[in-house]
């Protein structure tokens, strides 16, 4: 992994993602950007402000972020980049994507989300526009090493070479363990999966199909069961993602299995 861009607001989730992800590039050996929005609040706004009054606001929240990444570098004894921006996040993150080739946007994982609908608004729209993979932290969440990782899926609605190649990477990247677990209201016979699972040859994985209508209650329980450090799943607008998404009232993760959330795009 040659780049990771951590997308933050410096809000608590924010920075428990940094810390997170500061810790993984030591391992990973991975470039990081430091990405922030400039928000111009409702306040500056009606007050119509000149143009030159904003512009000094926005240099004093770019040197302020600038001092903050110049003291994470020290606290880590890494190289950070900080990429200060001001307009529409998504776009704004994209231009940042593409500047710096990154395979990996992190992102913090609202509290109030486990209980509401999973992830916090803006990282829920970036995850659903944003192509590049993006690994969703929750507050509770330490970087421990990456050992096991499971991969969500309903295989009956297809598995690209792209996505595979993708898991395989990310699993081939922490040395990890993947379990592929399927969730249908049709099992899915073991030989036709390992050959719709080809892509992944080459890495230690093994897989699970189980037959149910309860796709968020299966998951839960095979995350209580196998504790992974990351769970990767599809934004499709259909099947896991959708599901999850909608039940708003339901935990996918209880309480001390809060986990690492990747969506890679198909």
């Amino acid at each position: 992994m040659k780049t990771i861009i951590i997308a933050t607001d410096f809000s608590e989730e924010a920075k428990n993602a940094t810390e997170y992800t500061l810790n993984m590039a030591k391992t990973t050996q991975a470039q990081v950007v430091l990405f922030n929005l400039h928000i111009l609040s409702v306040h500056v706004i009606n007050s119509r402000l000149p143009y030159d009054a904003i512009l000094t606001a926005a240099e004093k929240a770019k040197q302020k972020m600038e001092i903050e990444v110049a003291n994470l570098s020290k606290k880590h004894n890494l190289s950070i980049t900080p990429y200060f921006a001001m307009g529409d996040f998504n776009e704004q993150l994209q231009y940042a994507i593409e500047a710096y080739q990154a395979e990996l946007v992190v992102m913090g994982m609202h509290k109030k989300t486990l209980e509401g609908d999973l992830l916090g608004s803006t990282t829920t729209e970036a995850i659903h526009k944003i192509k590049t993979p993006i690994l969703a932290i929750p507050i509770g969440a330490k970087f421990n090493g990456i050992k096991k990782i499971m991969y969500a899926c309903d295989i009956n609605k297809g598995v690209s070479t792209e996505i595979l190649d993708k898991v395989k990477r990310t699993t081939h990247l922490f040395n990890a363990v993947l379990k592929v677990f399927h969730v249908n209201d049709h099992l899915l016979e073991t030989a036709v999966a390992t050959e719709m699972l080809e892509p992944l040859e080459g890495v230690s994985y093994y897989y699970k199909s189980v037959q149910s209508d309860a796709v968020i209650d299966e998951i839960k329980k095979e995350l209580i069961s196998f504790k992974p450090d990351i769970l990767i799943m599809v934004p499709y607008e259909y099947g896991f993602w959708s599901s999850l998404i909608h039940k708003s009232k339901t935990r996918v993760m209880s309480s001390g299995l809060e986990m690492p959330l990747l969506s890679i795009h198909g």
